[in-house]
């Protein structure tokens, strides 16, 4: 990329920054242009659109080179700004969580139909969302659930720091309890529902990542044994203790794996035993219920 002087101005950089991006291979090179020019000169994603003329500073200039140097190497907009979106809310990111993705908000929106479906949102929920990383799940539904109380667990202690400090930059710290452990072991009785987005990719489908997941996010929290079941085999045995009589658990699921995890789900004694798909027709959720005590 050049930085003469038309290249000072935020508009012109952002089309330095998509070619180079287009020619990386980048499909998303004008959106990932835009969202890291603007986050290098501390403006919002669309002043590239209704400002172009905007001059930047040597620094802003700098910063930006660098940050489309690095997303042309494969690193994702996500990780060097190190921020994501999801569920309309923002959260940092860390070397020990998962980037947040929009299949999962299928997930949350899964929750959010049963809690309407009946005891409506109001109620208060006390539920747990295992495996919690950034903490995005069970943070977009605590701001959905205004009453509701969330016990997020993890097994990395970096994460669960990453997932309370993102509870607290949403609104919703006083209502989010970290907690130190294997999915659901240490819960007590008592939960109203059960979420989780484990891992679930097997270890003979890592060449078929794309570089930005294979390289960027945490493997504890993609690869799950060589059939990608190895986490829900330890969540489902778990779940009968804690959760309430006809309380559900939420599992996000591969879009292979409905079959297997329902088997799964029915073996440990769960019932009605659901799978829901996402925006693309593919199963991307699977819920069971804990009808006998």
């Amino acid at each position: 990329m050049s930085t003469g002087p038309g290249e000072r101005r935020i508009g012109s950089l952002c089309r330095e920054a998509r070619a180079r991006l287009a020619a990386a291979g980048v499909e998303t090179a004008a959106l990932d242009a835009r969202l890291l020019v603007a986050a290098a000169a501390g403006v919002e994603p669309v002043v590239p659109l209704t400002d172009p003329d905007r001059e930047m500073t040597d620094a802003e200039v700098e910063r930006a080179l660098s940050h489309v140097a690095r997303r042309a190497d494969g690193e994702p907009v996500g990780r060097i700004l190190g921020l994501r979106e999801f569920w309309g809310l923002t959260f940092a990111l860390s070397r020990d969580v998962l980037e947040p993705r929009p299949d999962t908000e299928r997930l949350v929106e899964a929750v959010l139909d049963w809690c309407d479906a009946g005891k409506g949102r109001g109620h208060p929920y006390r539920f747990a969302d295992l495996g919690t990383g950034s903490g995005a799940i069970a943070i977009a539904l605590l701001s959905e659930l205004p009453n509701a109380v969330a016990v997020a667990t993890d097994m990395a202690a970096d994460a669960l720091a990453t997932a309370r400090d993102n509870a607290l930059r949403n609104g919703v710290g006083g209502r989010f309890l970290p907690c130190q452990g294997d999915f659901a072991s240490m819960l007590a009785p008592g939960m109203d529902f059960l979420v989780s987005n484990p891992p679930y990719i097997s270890l003979t489908e890592e060449s078929q990542l794309s570089r930005e997941v294979r390289e960027h996010d945490p493997r504890a929290a993609l690869f799950a044994g060589e059939d990608g079941l190895d986490a829900y085999r330890v969540i489902l045995p778990q779940t009968r203790a804690v959760l309430d009589r006809f309380a559900p658990l939420f599992l996000e699921i591969g879009a292979s794996q409905a079959a297997s995890v329902a088997g799964l789900a029915k073996t440990a004694g769960l019932e009605d035993v659901q799978v829901f798909q996402d925006l693309a027709g593919l199963d991307r959720v699977v819920r069971a219920a804990c009808v006998a005590k």
